[in-house]
């Protein structure tokens, strides 16, 4: 796979093209819907597959940095992409002179000239150009004078309910992770690099935990939650809490891991923290020993939530 980050560097069309466009923030089974038109019709025609994505979201561009949580850090967005069987990505940066372009000029001189498309793939909804001046009907007239095709792909529902970027942000926020999955195809991930805590997992807890550093902007609600973890390509269970660690009277949100099964000295590194399921909310306790109590009762009840998924499998 190639990601193109400056259409400069593109020294000729790529063959045969079949391009779909989109933030695709989550990378969801909507968007996964796209991807799989696109791998069609570039089989069909001996082309390449193709997707152009922009960094950063477009919204934090025009709203002065304002904006939704990402849903997917842009190389954890583009690791899906590259999963999901796309042959080139186009990540190109998002400024104000890129959203000035006009749509005549992005279909005329970057897809068609630059690109080379020979079929495009794009949502029921989608519209583009300054100030979204430019839309499907636009594209299919575009698309019959400089010899392109233009396919739709309709809106993916699962339970009767619309698959979008929106409605994920709010599972995840309000803690509904298996919700989540089912929209996303995936459990919900945060990946960070370890850090140094307080020390107070084995000290006092008798649970070491990893501390993350995170980079991620969308967080589930604060509480304890049943995960998998992913450290050097390797799969562990665990029990993760975000929050603020009401105990000991601090402030900052933390997220902290127990890795099951696990005593390895990985600080330094970056793990990925995969949400299977909502335990509890946080909550303050009397003294460390009663949190430790819990804990183990977290520990006991994550097992069981996780080696039900296992055999499900």
């Amino acid at each position: 796979m190639d990601v193109i980050r400056d259409l400069d560097s593109l020294q000729e069309p790529l063959r045969n093209p079949v391009l779909t466009i989109g933030n695709f923030d989550g990378v969801h089974r909507g968007h996964l819907a796209l991807f799989e038109k696109v791998k069609q019709r570039a089989k069909a025609i001996g082309g390449q597959s193709a997707v152009m994505t922009f960094e950063p979201h477009p919204t934090k561009v025009m709203n002065f940095g304002k904006g939704p949580p990402l849903i997917t850090p842009v190389n954890q967005k583009l690791d899906l992409i590259k999963k999901a069987g796309i042959e080139v990505i186009f990540c190109l940066p998002f400024t104000r002179q890129f959203a000035a372009i006009s749509a005549e000029d992005f279909v005329r001189k970057i897809l068609v000239q630059k690109i080379g498309i020979k079929e495009i793939v794009v949502g029921y909804d989608y519209t583009f150009g300054h100030n979204r001046e430019g839309n499907i009907s636009f594209l299919k007239k575009r698309g019959a004078e400089l010899g392109f095709v233009v396919h739709i792909v309709e809106p993916v529902h699962i339970d009767n309910k619309l698959v979008s970027s929106t409605s994920i942000r709010k599972l995840v926020q309000e803690g509904n992770l298996e919700e989540a999955k089912k929209y996303l195809g995936r459990d919900y991930q945060i990946q960070g690099t370890v850090v140094k805590g307080q020390s107070r997992g084995v000290k006092l807890l008798g649970f070491p935990t990893a501390n993350l550093k995170l980079i991620d902007e969308l967080f589930p609600k604060r509480g304890v939650y049943a995960v998998t973890v992913l450290i050097d390509g390797k799969k562990y269970q665990g029990v993760t809490n975000i929050g603020h660690n009401p105990t000991f009277g601090s402030n900052a949100l933390s997220l902290e891991t127990h890795v099951l099964d696990f005593n390895k000295n990985i600080l330094g590194k970056t793990i990925k923290v995969n949400f299977v399921q909502r335990l509890r909310d946080e909550k303050s306790f009397q003294s460390a020993e009663a949190l430790s109590r819990q804990i183990a009762k977290d520990v006991e009840e994550a097992r069981k939530i996780l080696k039900q998924r296992k055999n499900s499998q």
